[in-house]
């Protein structure tokens, strides 16, 4: 006998195949790995009866990224290649791909290869089990030197104290969601974006799948330390004002040791000690003076922040679109589902 599932249990599993499946890759000067990303891609499209489609973003490449992608377009039906009209960055160029997909299941991989397309139908498998978030969990990071290894571990750990918001350890944007979590991920349009960060907060049933990442396919990274720096600082400026805290923290411990040298002063003054030179007087100049620069610079990075948010500019602004993989049909299907 066959039971219903119950509306109020924690997580209710789906026990079907979805309707549609989206998949969105950013790319930038990607020209060297993408005849071998789209035929993986091509062997994963012929697992599945669903509709499936596959949305590629050109974040303003130089190299021969865009005629590769418009040309998928035309020849595979399955391919949406979508331009920007400039490099926005790849957090944002996640974000455009989000906006155009329509599938019931939407998944993120980065266009290297260091994210197996061959995970998704466990990703998948996970879904069915009710889950509305699947993440990739690295337990071993071939090809990466050992400053940036140390320095995702220190991140993770940081942010995680910093922020007070747990964003799993050891992931990348990799993942697979529901499609009610990629609405709610495409109502937060804050400007400076830390997409993993951003899928935690919004909670819902989240579950990880380990792997091991392969190394880069080919090409150089584009994701350099400088630029791993700004997105760890745009990810805790974004989620916690723990910096400003801590600029108060160290302005008052600066005045008390202020106070306190100042009484030690008087005292030896008042015994007859004195220390002349300027010595001890440039010593507190540059301590105070790199305090204040200090607590200037973390109050200037919200405050340029908060200038930028003001301003109500797009997050981005979309150049060409070739291919339309799922129709509108698709979408008015699902939606009477």
């Amino acid at each position: 006998m066959s039971t219903a599932p119950n509306p109020c249990s924690i997580r209710t599993p789906r026990n079907r195949a979805p309707r549609s499946l989206s998949i969105v890759i950013p790319c930038y000067n990607e020209e060297e790995v993408l005849p071998e990303l789209r035929r993986r891609l091509k062997d994963l499209v012929a697992q599945y009866s669903f509709p499936v489609e596959v949305v590629l973003i050109d974040d303003g490449s130089r190299d021969n990224t865009w005629p590769l992608i418009c040309q998928y377009s035309q020849e595979d039906t399955f391919v949406k290649a979508v331009r920007l009209a400039r490099n926005f960055g790849h957090q944002t160029a996640i974000t455009c791909g989000l906006d155009q997909t329509r599938g019931e299941v939407v998944a993120i991989l980065d266009a290297d290869l260091q994210d197996p397309p061959e995970l998704i139908p466990e990703m998948i498998e996970a879904w069915n089990d009710g889950y509305d978030v699947v993440y990739g969990q690295r337990r071993k990071r071939a090809g990466e030197s050992v400053s940036k290894k140390f320095f995702a571990f220190a991140f993770y750990r940081i942010f995680e104290k910093v922020a007070g918001l747990r964003v799993p350890r050891d992931t990348g944007d990799f993942r697979l969601m529901d499609r009610r979590a990629v609405d709610a991920l495409q109502s937060l349009r804050e400007r400076h974006r830390f997409v993993r960060g951003m899928v935690s907060w919004i909670g819902y049933h989240q579950k990880a799948i380990q792997y091991d990442r392969p190394e880069r396919f080919a090409g150089v990274t584009k994701y350099p330390f400088r630029k791993s720096l700004f997105l760890a600082i745009d990810a805790i400026t974004s989620f916690t004002y723990a910096p400003l805290r801590i600029a108060s923290y160290l302005g008052f411990a600066t005045s008390m040791f202020a106070f306190l040298y100042i009484g030690v002063v008087v005292v030896l003054k008042i015994c007859g000690i004195s220390f002349p030179g300027y010595t001890s007087i440039m010593a507190a100049i540059l301590l105070l003076g790199g305090v204040q620069l200090s607590v200037l610079g973390i109050l200037g990075e919200y405050i340029g922040r908060i200038f930028e948010q003001g301003q109500q500019r797009p997050l981005y602004l979309v150049d060409q679109v070739q291919g339309e993989p799922l129709d509108a049909s698709v979408q008015t299907r699902q939606a009477k589902a």
